[in-house]
């Protein structure tokens, strides 16, 4: 057993002590603050070589151990004082520890980033699980009834933690601890209807999505992560419908990212990394529809009719895929003009837009609204003009805050964001006015 498989089977053995919460509660809040704050007083002897990360060598203190520690013990105090569900602090918790555990077991065999971040969001599903049914059976909760909605839970967590361990570093697990379990207390607290089939094909699809998608070098891990991520809870909270209209983005947009990828590249209009998307360009394009569902899945909460937030979903996800085939066959053509004052600029200005360009992302948006015309039946033919018009709209206002604001004052992913949020609203609006 190599010293970091050491190590991380000793975090995953503290992270364990989160199952004694439904017995001993406060106890279990005071034994990871003790341990935390005993970590930071402990500078040599067999704890410090069995728990230190090789910062903590550089520092000549468990750092590492101690953060970990304080973050148990927040998560705890919240379970104590804030109505977290207590299955949900120990998937938390567990969900850190044994996906560090499996991730390095899985690089001792195996090198490659897609093994290692699979073998932290399996390892980190499984113990979440166990760890749920163990709370709820210890609480005297019938756990078959809830079983779906705890690998639910399990599975989201773990997807967040991997996407989150991709783009940071092991020190930040207090960070990934308290974003799983505010994510978790989320869902939890919506009360989603989960089935047995819906949550074992929101799993096994969403793998296949992201593996494929990194395959194809369409997204890097962190995006492929982001993507699996989306993908799960698209399918959980809204349906296969709704997974069928952000897939249909996703493959359309990746194909026109590689469409005459070299000619782009030559002309300076291509997307880095050979058109692999990352974290900010899936959640720039896809973040207001994640909203949308989440929405939609609160919706007998809120004084708002569901099917507005389904033409919320659609007239944002109508924006993105105009805005990538807009730019993506719009940038291989010449004579590209700003959209403010029409003046010919060279490829690759922002807000520049070219005929073609704006004939395919009218296309992009037909696209969208034909899939929900044809899935949904709330979507008729006059919802499919109002999808369309949302996707030109925000496609619109994409390409206008590319010539005003875009550079100086906005990134890309946040010009995508407010195009997608526009598109997301202009079909909400339209929805309410056009509709019966």
């Amino acid at each position: 057993m190599t010293s970091r498989v050491r190590r991380a089977a000793a975090f995953a053995a503290v992270a364990t002590l989160s199952l004694a919460a439904p017995m001993f509660g406060w106890a279990t809040a005071g034994a990871f603050g003790a341990i935390a704050v005993l970590a930071l007083s402990v500078t040599d002897g067999p704890a410090f070589e069995l728990f230190a990360r090789p910062a903590d060598r550089q520092a000549g203190r468990l750092h590492g151990l101690a953060a970990f520690g304080f973050a148990a013990t927040g998560v705890a105090l919240l379970a104590l004082f804030a109505r977290l569900p207590t299955h949900v602090f120990v998937a938390s918790v567990l969900v850190v520890g044994y996906g560090n555990l499996a991730h390095q077991v899985a690089s001792r065999f195996d090198a490659d980033a897609i093994v290692r971040t699979g073998a932290f969001v399996a390892g980190g599903l499984a113990a979440a699980t166990a760890g749920q049914l163990a709370v709820l059976t210890v609480e005297g909760v019938a756990v078959a009834p809830a079983l779906p909605e705890l690998v639910f839970l399990a599975a989201s967590g773990a997807m967040l933690a991997g996407l989150l361990r991709s783009v940071l570093f092991a020190r930040d697990d207090p960070l990934v601890v308290l974003s799983v379990a505010l994510l978790l207390w989320l869902f939890a607290d919506l009360t989603v209807v989960v089935t047995v089939e819906g949550v074992a094909v929101a799993i096994v699809v969403s793998a296949l999505f992201g593996y494929v998608s990194w395959a194809l070098d369409a997204a890097s891990i962190p995006g492929m992560m982001t993507g699996a991520l989306l993908a799960v809870l698209t399918i959980v909270l809204g349906g296969y419908a709704w997974f069928a209209v952000l897939i249909a983005f996703f493959g359309v947009g990746s194909l026109s990212t590689k469409f005459r990828y070299e000619q782009k590249q030559a002309r300076g209009v291509a997307e880095d990394n050979e058109g692999a998307r990352g974290t900010g360009n899936v959640l720039g394009n896809a973040a207001v529809a994640l909203a949308a569902v989440l929405a939609y899945a609160a919706r007998g909460r809120l004084p708002v009719p569901g099917e507005l937030f389904l033409f919320a979903f659609t007239g944002s996800v109508a924006t993105a895929m105009s805005d990538t085939l807009s730019s993506e066959i719009g940038g291989v053509f010449d004579d590209p003009r700003l959209v403010t004052t029409l003046e010919p600029v060279d490829p690759g200005t922002d807000g520049a837009v070219t005929w073609q360009g704006e004939l395919a992302g009218l296309a992009g948006a037909a696209v969208v609204a034909a899939i929900a015309f044809a899935l949904f039946d709330s979507v008729d033919p006059t919802g499919a003009a109002v999808v369309v018009a949302a996707g030109v709209a925000g496609m619109t206002t994409d390409s206008l805050l590319g010539a005003t604001l875009e550079g100086d004052a906005l990134g890309n992913q946040g010009v995508n964001f407010l195009a997608t949020l526009t598109g997301a609203l202009v079909g909400a609006g339209l929805a309410v006015v056009a509709l019966p």
